[in-house]
């Protein structure tokens, strides 16, 4: 056996365990992580309530979780809340008003900071700019913005004043952008002129005017100057215009725990997106909890999520969770290896970030660049790393927690989705460390592996990911879809559970591993193994950076698997490497994980929030239709 195999079985076994820090453990905002299992398990209602505590109310609520309804769950019904009070109002009457909220780099280099109080006064501002518009309680308003501050500033404006934000990822093109405008009936569009990416100036506004001009329900365009680009005016106004006259004082509306507090769309990679929507109470007690005890935010912490404001992640853990905890949360609009490839190491170096949060898609291009970027710089405030979006694969975990964290920063490798609005399965800086698995759930959640049939599988074996209590942050509906959002979430299964659409496993510890949707499973000889493992197996081969995997049909085994490969630098893609690599997947994962064929490849098609679009290559392979594309990158 082989140093590189032996290496290689070390970091895939489940029996690897890295404990946190002493001194990160012992002084955790979460005092006892086991105990807070227990207490979520034995009492959901009252766990949760400890957390609804720690936010500021207009009016108390009657009960914690009403379930009369479901599976149409509502929690602290009767209070009177507002999601902004507590991200914004409240801080100014304290010390936090001076402090900053926001650090914004532009991909020029150009910085700009907002202080709490600062950002309290240009929210003002933008909402009685919506005011004066005609918008009001219940409206929706669509944003269409990169990553800076105004993107935060629409948001928080317009749930201010009780409309509605409808955030669509600036990536989009004009359909994807007009169906999203359509279904949520937008009246405002607020937009920037362009952005800048990879040294280019790219313009946002054509798009916008091509989708609002099949949108007769859009009453005017707001226009962001962020790229200098010259763009037509027609029926719309400039931002800064309009924020010139407008009052920086403004009443927050009082609003019903339930009432909705954004639509949010998925990506499309399944048919017509579905509008997912979260509520200001429920929404607000889950994110603030879940990032207090999860990244363990500290007075002098600057929080820096590498996502986009268009994504989930960005709406809970961009703006709204770090706004809520009083942290400094940073934004960069640019790309992450522009000028080079330490970007994003510069600023973490430039910025003192002590707390860096992003995908594994990252993680794994970032690794293919080489080791010496990061080590050119100097990443020592960093005290915690976080991972979403996607399973991370043992071996990028290891370069991360290595070269990143310089193996003393605990990853926080986090499972969660649009749909639940907040981390579900995750550690915290109390928790031992598996590579590749976000351990167990947040307390308060409770989780099952289940089959078709819902009952629970044995350890180790695979089968649907099923929430089966209710949790706080979790979606109430489907805009205008009630029965999609049953038939989705809760009749896949038997038994009244969430099912998630991810397949994972348990091992004997209870530490849950996601191994990837439920339509990313092959079928060999009556066998069903995941994609996200077999291209697990492959990443840990010193020469792949990147792979996917999609499932071929074959007349003897039902399916065998077809591998597109993306190099590490300093690899050439030969007929040597392709039997090297497939003896190397059939050593890791056993003679069922069959690799019929292997291409190396540049690129894979990808959707914007960074996961692989498997159906669009095994389309292209087999000559079928490929769907709706509007999710993808390229």
């Amino acid at each position: 056996m082989t140093e590189e195999t032996i290496k290689t079985e070390a970091l895939m076994s489940e029996k690897r365990v890295f404990n946190p820090p002493k001194k990160i453990a012992e002084n955790a905002n979460i005092v006892d992580w086991e105990a807070a299992l227990k207490r979520g398990e034995e009492d959901l209602e009252g766990f949760w309530e400890d957390a609804a505590k720690e936010l500021e109310w207009f009016g108390k609520w009657d009960k914690v979780l009403d379930d009369s309804g479901k599976p149409f769950y509502k929690w602290f019904t009767g209070a009177k809340c507002n999601i902004v009070h507590n991200a914004l109002d409240r801080h100014i009457k304290t010390p936090l008003k001076g402090k900053v909220a926001i650090i914004a780099e532009a991909e020029d280099g150009k910085v700009r900071k907002f202080t709490y109080a600062q950002l309290h006064k240009e929210v003002c501002k933008f909402a009685n700019v919506l005011k004066s518009l005609g918008i009001k309680k219940g409206d929706r308003v669509a944003i269409y913005m990169p990553n800076i501050p105004e993107i935060a500033i629409a948001m928080l404006a317009t749930v201010k004043i009780g409309a509605i934000h409808s955030v669509v990822f600036a990536g989009y093109g004009e359909g994807a952008l007009k169906i999203r405008i359509e279904d949520a009936e937008a009246k405002i569009i607020v937009c920037a002129d362009g952005v800048g990416r990879g040294g280019k100036k790219i313009n946002l506004k054509d798009t916008v005017d091509k989708a609002v001009a099949q949108c007769p329900a859009i009453k005017k365009t707001i226009v962001v100057k962020n790229a200098g680009l010259d763009v037509d005016m027609a029926n719309c106004a400039w931002y800064h215009e309009l924020m010139e006259t407008a009052s920086d004082k403004c009443e927050t509306e009082r609003m019903d725990s339930e009432d909705i507090l954004y639509i949010l769309y998925t990506s499309g990679t399944t048919g017509k997106p579905k509008g997912v929507i979260h509520v200001h109470g429920g929404y607000m007690v889950g994110v603030n909890r879940t990032l207090r005890w999860v990244f363990d935010i500290k007075p002098q912490d600057i929080f820096w999520c590498a996502a986009d404001p268009g994504w989930v992640t960005g709406h809970s853990y961009i703006v709204y969770g770090p706004l809520l905890a009083g942290t400094t949360t940073l934004m960069y609009e640019g790309h992450p290896t522009y000028p080079d490839p330490g970007r994003m190491w510069d600023i973490i170096e430039r910025h003192s970030v002590t707390i860096l949060y992003t995908a594994p898609t990252m993680i794994r291009m970032l690794m293919g660049l080489g080791d010496e970027w990061p080590k050119k710089h100097d990443l020592n405030t960093l005290r915690l790393l976080g991972s979403v979006g996607e399973p991370i694969n043992p071996e990028a975990w290891m370069w991360y927690y290595k070269n990143v964290g310089g193996e003393r920063c605990p990853i926080m490798d986090t499972w969660w989705q649009t749909e639940t609005g907040m981390f579900m399965l995750t550690p915290t800086p109390q928790t031992p460390l598996k590579p590749g698995s976000a351990t167990k759930p947040f307390p308060g959640v409770q989780a099952k592996i289940v089959d078709n049939d819902g009952k629970e599988v044995e350890t180790g074996k695979g089968g649907h990911l099923a929430i089966t209590t209710p949790w706080p942050a979790m979606l109430r509906t489907v805009y205008k879809n009630p029965e999609r959002y049953k038939k989705t979430y809760w009749q896949e299964v038997p038994g009244g559970m969430y099912i998630s659409g991810d397949i994972a496993r348990k091992d004997e510890d209870g530490y849950f591993w996601v191994q990837g949707r439920s339509d990313d499973v092959l079928k060999i000889a009556g066998h069903r193994i995941g994609t996200a493992e077999i291209e697990s197996a492959f990443v840990s081969h010193k020469a792949v950076a990147e792979a996917a995997v999609i499932g071929i049909p074959d007349e003897v085994k039902g399916e065998t698997g077809k591998a597109f490969v993306i190099l590490k630098k300093g690899f050439a893609g030969n007929a040597e490497l392709v039997e090297d690599l497939k003896k190397h997947v059939r050593k890791e994962l056993g003679p069922l994980a069959i690799i019929d064929s292997i291409k190396f490849v540049g690129s894979l098609p990808k959707t914007r929030s960074g996961k692989i679009m498997r159906r669009v290559l095994k389309a292209r392979e087999l000559g079928l239709d490929e769907g709706d594309t509007s999710a993808l990158v390229d």
